[in-house]
């Protein structure tokens, strides 16, 4: 394998080894600065990260706010809160050394407030902005602001065409380097246009080439392209390094990394991403962003995945072939569906799964009363953490509203991931992981069980492996 070139990413060069950024402080600064220590790119979340009281203890964080509105305030005090301490301790853990990235999501509630108050908190110790999950026009113009250099993720050549041509152009000189997010094969959210299969990945390399020929035609022949999704080790991408066809590339890493002494995730967690076998993660679109998503199956999962599969297409008066009547509800109320859908229904009653909710698609979802209650009081604790939420309906406009009903087959994303990443319960929460997550289980440098520091991680991966 070649060796590695040093990359000027955010004003250094540093090696092309970046971390990639996970949500709701699974990515912190302890991790962050342990890899840019390592001369690499550290990224923290900037996604409700961790703060911590006079002890050094996380501090939960918990809303009193009264209505949604004031929930979201709540929400938006503690993520500029924790995104500086994050960036803090990230530097302080870096010595100096490699460079510091926060990563973002796009569709986050107030986004860009949130941006504001970090960069302006956290002057001089955050290097860089990845940005991702919907299209981040207004990225270059903030991180412009700040002297801070902007780095969007995307997953196709024609996502960047639009960013560039609409706001980019004008802050070229702080635009650091372009994330090529895999969809088929990366962690969290997945950037699947509706002209892309999620059942026939593409091999990234043709997608890359055609990015990078279009960074070409604006000028940014030299500008790093970040190959993220899919990246397990360097020996499987050797072709790409040096390659005068894809110009400068650096390789992210967000699954390896979870899998260190300094990632703040569960020892649950932990042995749980040792134990994975393939096919265990796949792609879903549970997620209340409306995004695919990629999660690890587990009981969390399978609920999702059986509750949908309790669903029949319903109509409040007879119509074609619903004219077959069913009461839902304390009332009785009554709903026309097909005569074999009704069939269907009656036996998931029978089963116990009393409670018909209705979707914005106008279909009915039976569930247990227990579940029914479990769903209706998280949507009724929304605290607005997404621009606009599926599952809620709350939207970051003056309605506070999308406009539609709730959707009872998606979760409250905020409240599962906080769960997940400050407790042990890795089964009844949503665990977000790359496809790549069954490789530990094979993976000799993970023998017996172990985890290795992220100074440990990195120099096996400068080795190729």
């Amino acid at each position: 394998m070649r060796a590695l070139r040093p990359l000027l990413i955010s004003g250094r060069e540093v090696l092309p080894l970046v971390e990639g950024g996970k949500g709701i402080s699974v990515s912190n600064g302890e991790s962050s600065g342990a890899w840019a220590a390592m001369g690499g790119v550290g990224t923290f979340s900037g996604v409700n990260a961790d703060f911590y009281d006079e002890r050094g203890q996380v501090v939960p964080q918990l809303y009193h706010g009264a209505t949604r509105r004031e929930r979201h305030e709540e929400l938006i005090a503690f993520a500029i809160t924790g995104g500086i301490e994050q960036a803090r301790v990230a530097h302080e853990r870096a010595n100096g050394l490699g460079r510091i990235h926060m990563n973002v999501l796009w569709e986050m509630g107030a986004a860009e407030r949130i941006l504001h108050g970090v960069l302006n908190g956290a002057r001089g110790l955050v290097h860089g902005v990845t940005c991702g999950a919907g299209m981040p026009y207004r990225i270059a113009e903030i991180c412009a602001g700040y002297n801070v250099y902007y780095y969007p993720i995307v997953s196709s050549a024609r996502a960047f065409r639009a960013l560039w041509k609409r706001a980019y152009h004008k802050f070229g000189e702080w635009l650091g380097g372009v994330v090529y997010e895999d969809p088929w094969l990366a962690g969290g959210h997945n950037g699947l246009s509706n002209s892309e299969d999620p059942e026939r990945p593409e091999s990234p390399y043709p997608r890359v080439l055609e990015l990078r020929n279009l960074m070409r035609e604006f000028g940014l022949a030299e500008t790093p392209i970040f190959m993220a999704g899919g990246v397990w080790c360097l020996r499987e991408w050797s072709d790409w390094i040096d390659n005068p066809e894809l110009g400068p590339i650096a390789f992210q890493f967000g699954t390896r990394p979870l899998l260190t002494k300094e990632s703040p995730i569960s020892d649950a967690w932990k042995r749980r991403l040792l134990e994975l076998k393939e096919g265990d993660v796949f792609l879903n679109r549970f997620s209340p962003t409306g995004f695919y998503s990629s999660a690890v199956r587990n009981v969390f999962v399978r609920d999702l995945q059986s509750r949908s599969e309790r669903q029949v297409p319903f109509s409040v008066e007879a119509l074609g072939d619903h004219h077959a009547t069913l009461e839902i509800g304390a009332r009785r109320r009554r709903v026309y569906v097909t005569p074999h859908d009704r069939e269907r229904a009656l036996g998931w009653i029978a089963q116990g799964y009393t409670e018909a909710m209705r979707t914005p698609d106008s279909t009915l979802v039976f569930v247990t009363p227990q579940s029914a209650l479990d769903i209706r009081r998280d949507q009724v604790n929304c605290m607005g953490c997404l621009s606009a939420c599926m599952f809620s309906n709350w939207a970051q406009n003056e309605t506070g509203t999308t406009g539609k009903l709730p959707d009872p087959r998606s979760f409250c994303i905020q409240k599962t991931l906080q769960a997940i990443r400050h407790s042990d319960d890795v089964d009844f929460e949503l665990m977000f992981a790359g496809h790549n997550a069954y490789r530990f289980a094979g993976d000799p440098f993970y023998a017996n069980g172990f985890i290795p520091t992220v100074k440990e991680l990195v120099e096996r991966l400068q080795t190729g492996d």
